[in-house]
């Protein structure tokens, strides 16, 4: 019964932990990383084909965004998650192999300008997203799961996103069963639209993240519609436009929320019908799953507007662009707008397109209102940047860059030490995980010295006996190093393949030796071939 930490581990994103147990092999999350992150993960400690289950916390990309690479690479298991993290995950995993494909494209279009680039492949392609979406198993909340002989789960609402959960996994060996709890990511309490994250109440052993685990938020939801109508206000005089990057899942929804509460009190008086676009096909499909979903994970007071007959993710003056000539012309009219376009960090999407239109203009804001990763365009931009590239030209910043502070999706630390404090006993060990290397560093202590929490702050390789509470390898940080080379893509899933077939023919133990027989003289024909 072990417990390996992947990814995630004194970094934000890429989350990922490995579970093996009762003679199957498991993870919790499957997180795609984002921007630039300091340290090595380490390699995934079994083949991906032999990997029996993922269990998944909720649908943003940095904990399930390589689920695509991950089936790519031989994964051929079920997905465990909740009813809308199951449905999100259908929209946005389609996404994020298109992104991956549109960027190939790009790359090899570059590559045949320039002599000596060589060609390259997606990570993953939309074969692999729909391959890993038809394994999803969706699950409700507060029902128990049973996996396999001793394996069981259940998912809890934690208030982060819409279908978000903590997960609670039992394991049984040799009559011995350990209880983990798995934080996911906590959420912020009194967020519009979905409901408070709910405690749980024991645990062996806890995961829980610390996004936000050495500062707190500045301020509570009361001060978010004025602060945004304020920047609006002030942006519209100039004659400018509002770009706010926004995460097309939670943040684009909680945006729309503000904004009907704008228009509906009539807060931006000199420009009663101002238009907002979301441009963002993902945003305008996860917007369906918000509403298909209202009465499982709406609040209280998203519901009473909706018992109201009131839509509160709609308004006067709302425009969706869909297809990319839609959203090319919201650039083309110069009447001052607000811009609500994915991806939230500026990474990749068409927000990279809104900023190309509007960094330089110096009446336009470009507004944050979301966590950005260090490396990061929107860090960058954050962070004071004069210039920056898009692509590959250099754009002046002269936009104003601004922040709503508090407006997040995370627990700030007091969340998070109430959250962690909820568990009736002391858990055995609370690992932190999931924040950046201070954070986690800070966190940890904190729980130790201040709440009497054995926690501990692990770096990806390190390796738990859950059955007696033993670190069995204690991982040390390893820096990135530049690559000067790696390995083709195309080889790699050469590999993959093989790694696949390996798989398969330990699951065929068993099997009627006729059958057996059939099955190598194919390996061994098609090995002929090629050798």
């Amino acid at each position: 019964m072990k417990l390996t930490f992947v990814g995630a581990d004194h970094q934000v994103t890429g989350s990922c932990h490995f579970l093996q147990a009762c003679g199957k092999n498991m993870l919790v999350d499957c997180g795609m990383q984002q921007g630039s992150n300091p340290f090595e993960c380490c390699e995934m400690p079994v083949d991906e084909a032999q990997i029996d289950y993922v269990f998944l916390t909720h649908a943003h990309v940095d904990h399930s965004g390589n689920l695509p690479l991950l089936y790519a690479r031989g994964f051929r298991g079920q997905v465990f998650t909740t009813e809308a993290s199951a449905d999100l995950c259908s929209i946005m995993l389609r996404d994020c192999a298109h992104i991956q494909m549109q960027e190939a494209e790009w790359k090899n279009r570059k590559a045949k300008r320039h002599s000596g680039l060589e060609l390259v492949e997606p990570a993953y392609t939309m074969e692999d997203a729909d391959g890993v979406i038809r394994n999803i198993v969706p699950c409700a909340y507060d029902q128990n799961v049973e996996i396999s002989d001793g394996i069981r789960i259940r998912f809890t609402d934690v208030g982060h996103l819409l279908g978000s959960a903590s997960i609670e996994v039992w394991l049984t060996e040799g009559g011995v069963t350990k209880k983990i709890v798995f934080s996911g990511d906590i959420g912020n309490k009194n967020q519009p639209l979905i409901k408070d994250p709910i405690y749980t109440k024991d645990a062996d052993y806890v995961v829980m993240e610390a996004t936000y685990g050495d500062r707190y938020h500045a301020k509570q939801k009361e001060g978010y519609v004025s602060d945004l109508a304020e920047v609006i206000n002030k942006t519209f005089a100039k004659g400018g436009n509002v770009v706010i990057p926004s995460f097309a899942v939670g943040r684009t929804q909680e945006i729309l929320y503000f904004l009907r509460k704008i228009k509906a009190d009539n807060m931006i008086p000199n420009f009663p019908r101002f238009e907002v676009y979301v441009d963002s096909p993902l945003a305008v499909e996860a917007t369906g799953v918000f509403q298909k979903n209202i009465y499982t994970c709406f609040d209280e007071e998203a519901m009473a507007l909706v018992n109201k007959g009131i839509n509160p993710l709609n308004f006067p003056g709302l425009k969706l662009a869909i297809t990319s000539e839609e959203s090319k012309e919201i650039n083309f009219d110069m009447t001052p707008k607000v811009i609500i376009s994915a991806s939230g960090m500026c990474e990749a999407g068409r927000i990279r397109h809104h900023l190309k239109h509007n960094l330089w203009r110096p009446e336009c804001t470009i507004l944050f209102v979301g966590y950005q990763a260090a490396g990061t365009l929107g860090r960058i931009l954050i962070e004071g940047a004069d210039e920056v590239k898009l692509f590959g030209e250099a754009v002046e910043v002269r936009a104003k860059i601004t922040q709503l502070p508090g407006l997040s999706g995370h627990a700030d630390k007091g969340g998070l030490i109430e959250w962690v404090n909820a568990f009736e006993t002391k858990p055995d060990k609370v690992f932190i995980v999931h924040g950046e290397d201070t954070a986690c560093s800070l966190f940890a202590e904190c729980l130790r010295l201040e709440h009497g929490q054995d926690a501990y702050a692990p770096y990806s390789g390190t390796r738990v006996d859950l059955l007696t509470g033993t670190v069995e390898f204690e991982a040390s940080p390893v820096a990135v190093k530049k690559r000067l080379r790696s390995v083709s893509d195309v080889f790699a899933r050469l590999l993959a393949a093989g790694q696949r077939l390996i798989a398969v023919i330990y699951k065929n133990e068993g099997r009627p030796n006729k059958e057996l027989a059939r099955f190598a003289d194919q390996i061994n024909s098609l090995a002929d071939k090629y050798e």
